[in-house]
């Protein structure tokens, strides 16, 4: 990393000094906040390949040398010693939580798992071969529309509150999209399950209700989940800041 503190860029006769933010892990980055107005000049970085767009200390991904870090811990720990559950709590407060506060998230998980049964008539809407990607965007558009009081982007509480949302609900709305496609009965997510058989449940139950939990492929699937669970700032991070930035329903700017 380089100790470089500022740049000098020359524009014709005119020239501005530009501070160098060095983050903890990364590239430098010059802060180039006032060249506009110093210069009359914009910057032209097309898709963004040399461009920090934000601050965060949330994920940190070197690809190239196999790095994953969420809040700072490495995702080889995380998938040996934590559960899904505990990898998104992390995520959204920034430390790992201890008994009391897991088995309370986890209880919120569970107590917003359920969804309104209209959105099994929005399902039941889409051909059985429609993409589920597809309908599982208007079907967290429906969300919007259900919480549509929640747009004070500036309120800490309605932040976290859709992010807990959205995580109990997108296994229950991508269960009844796989079963709408597969023509099995809707059906409710069994709460008395953890987070992730519950999900299993839900998928792949029978008509009647019935299916064996394999421990294994419990396992195998909750480490995927952590595996997937943050990107850094990859296309669809990024376009959901975009949105959101403009004040934009939380679940909107989602689907």
């Amino acid at each position: 990393m380089s100790d470089l503190d500022q740049v000098t860029l020359n524009a014709g006769d005119k020239s501005v000094v530009l501070p160098v933010v060095k983050p903890v892990l990364g590239n430098n980055c010059v802060d180039i906040s006032k060249l506009t107005k110093e210069t009359g000049l914009f910057t032209y970085d097309s898709g963004y390949t040399a461009t920090a767009s934000c601050k965060s200390a949330i994920t940190y991904i070197d690809g190239d040398k196999g790095v994953l870090l969420y809040r700072g811990y490495p995702i080889e720990q995380l998938a040996e010693k934590s559960s899904f559950v505990e990898v998104a709590y992390l995520l959204i407060n920034g430390e790992r939580p201890d008994g009391g506060q897991l088995k309370a998230f986890e209880a919120e998980l569970s107590a917003e798992a359920g969804v309104d049964d209209s959105i099994n008539t929005l399902i039941g809407s889409f051909a059985k071969d429609a993409h589920p990607m597809a309908i599982l965007a208007a079907s967290i558009a429906q969300l919007s529309a259900k919480y549509h009081a929640s747009l004070d982007l500036d309120d800490a509480e309605q932040r976290r509150q859709a992010a807990v949302r959205l995580i109990a609900k997108v296994p229950t709305l991508s269960a009844l999209i796989y079963r709408h496609g597969k023509g099995l009965p809707a059906n409710k997510p069994d709460t008395s399950l953890d987070y992730v058989s519950r999900f299993l449940k839900q998928t792949f139950e029978s008509a009647d209700g019935k299916y064996d939990l394999n421990k294994d492929v419990v396992k195998a699937l909750d480490l995927l989940f952590i595996l997937h669970a943050d990107h850094e700032q990859n296309a669809s991070t990024s376009t959901v800041r975009l949105v959101g930035s403009t004040g934009a329903n939380p679940y909107a700017s989602v689907a």
